[in-house]
């Protein structure tokens, strides 16, 4: 696949030079409302280095072509980045096989085609399907849609105050009925890292297949699909420094050759008669019609981006940020975090006094911050812990303890200016 090259900014002696790694960002060096840009909703999405960038113009430029048909050269040359970001991909996960990789249009569109397709193809009346309290939307609905349709059970592992699963509850829910479990990697609204190998190899002791929800996850810790065991993991590229419209699916090859085409269309056949169609090998089976290929190649290129930055550095990195702004945020009068887990990653949800979080958002915005306010898509987490909506702000590996201090100062005028002061 060619793409855009880049160094390692992982210094020698250890240090990540943050510094450098903001001039690969273009959007950053902006101003909003005459204020330097801080960006902290890299949950919602994250921003895309001038790598990625520029492989996506790269490809409209020179190779524009659709894939796996055509035997002219830019047919073939835009197959060889498709699917060398295939690779890319089961490279970063470590997936045993590009079969087991899935290109859909998001973690979404991934998780419900684990739910129709392999829900669709095993679930029966009675069966059950273990979820947790913490789940974004996108773990939700679907699963609630085939369980109403095969007239199976939703069954919700509850979390206590602090944020994390309740793994008694967990092992109580777990029985001979437990046909799928799905869970999040990371929480998009709290930011619980979940103890999924241990989660994975309880539901495997009954039987049960299970499903990672990994948007949150896949950007901030290093997976590796093999040492978890687990059966299915989502992940979506925009909020891995790619494109939007494109999602990754990794399945065993064992349960994905066993589990019927979730749509129908070009490239997912073999071959088609008025009496039977001949369905394609894996993973092609499930890419039905023209991919996204500008997206997928970008993503291609975000993989390299990443890993070339270093994944231990950049975790690291985060880290240091966000247990920064534990630390700081806990220091401005009014704050509360809204969960407090044994295990964090990537982000910190909290409210300030009675304010509504879309209030304290706009004013933030006034200084140059960009954070999420709202439910997050994860309204059952809001009433789990009673407010109606948080403020979330989420760190990738352009952000800075200085950002930190920025937003900080922002709540704090905040708190003056609805306190009256």
């Amino acid at each position: 696949m060619r793409s855009v090259k880049i160094s390692s900014w992982h210094n020698p002696n250890g240090s990540f030079d943050v510094a450098r790694v903001r001039k690969d960002f273009p959007v950053l060096e902006q101003t909003v409302h005459g204020k330097p840009l801080v960006y902290l909703d890299n949950a919602a999405t994250a921003q895309k280095p001038r790598a990625v960038i520029q492989r996506i113009v790269q490809y409209y430029e020179t190779e524009n072509s659709n894939i796996h048909r055509g035997v002219h050269r830019l047919s073939e040359t835009a197959t060889r980045a498709y699917e060398g970001a295939r690779t890319a991909v089961r490279r970063l996960i470590h997936a045993a096989d590009d079969r087991e990789v899935v290109f859909a249009r998001g973690a979404t569109e991934a998780i419900n085609l684990v739910a129709r397709s392999y829900g669709g193809a095993h679930l029966q009346a009675g069966d059950e399907v273990v979820i947790s309290a913490m789940e974004h939307h996108s773990n939700i609905v679907p699963w609630q849609f085939i369980c109403r349709e095969k007239g199976a059970k939703l069954r919700v592992i509850p979390v206590d105050d602090g944020g994390d699963i309740v793994m008694e509850a967990y092992h109580r829910l777990l029985g001979p009925r437990t046909r799928m479990v799905a869970l999040p990697h990371v929480s998009n609204a709290l930011g619980t890292v979940n103890p999924i190998k241990g989660m994975i190899a309880d539901a495997h002791r009954v039987g049960a297949p299970v499903l990672i929800d990994g948007a949150q996850g896949a950007p901030h810790a290093g997976v590796d699909v093999q040492d978890l065991d687990c059966d299915f993991y989502a992940f979506s590229s925009h909020k891995l420094y790619g494109p939007t419209g494109v999602g990754v699916l990794y399945g065993k090859a064992a349960l994905l050759e066993d589990m019927p085409p979730y749509q129908g269309g070009g490239d997912m056949i073999l071959s088609v008669s008025f009496e039977e169609t001949e369905y394609n090998v894996l993973p092609y089976k499930f890419e039905a019609g023209t991919p996204n290929i500008a997206g997928v190649i970008g993503l291609g290129a975000a993989v390299e981006y990443l890993t070339g930055l270093g994944l231990e550095a950049v975790a690291n990195h985060e880290d240091q940020v966000l247990a920064y702004a534990v630390e700081r945020l806990t220091q401005v009068p009014g704050v509360r975090l809204v969960g407090t887990p044994e295990r964090r990653a990537s982000l910190v949800s909290f409210v300030l006094g009675d304010v509504h979080a879309h209030d304290i958002g706009t004013i933030l915005d006034q200084e140059g911050i960009a954070v999420r306010t709202g439910h997050h898509c994860a309204m059952p987490v809001m009433d789990r812990f009673g407010v109606p909506a948080t403020v979330r702000a989420s760190f990738a590996c352009y952000n800075t303890e200085a950002e930190v201090d920025v937003l900080a100062e922002g709540l704090e005028k905040a708190r003056r200016l609805f306190a009256g002061v």
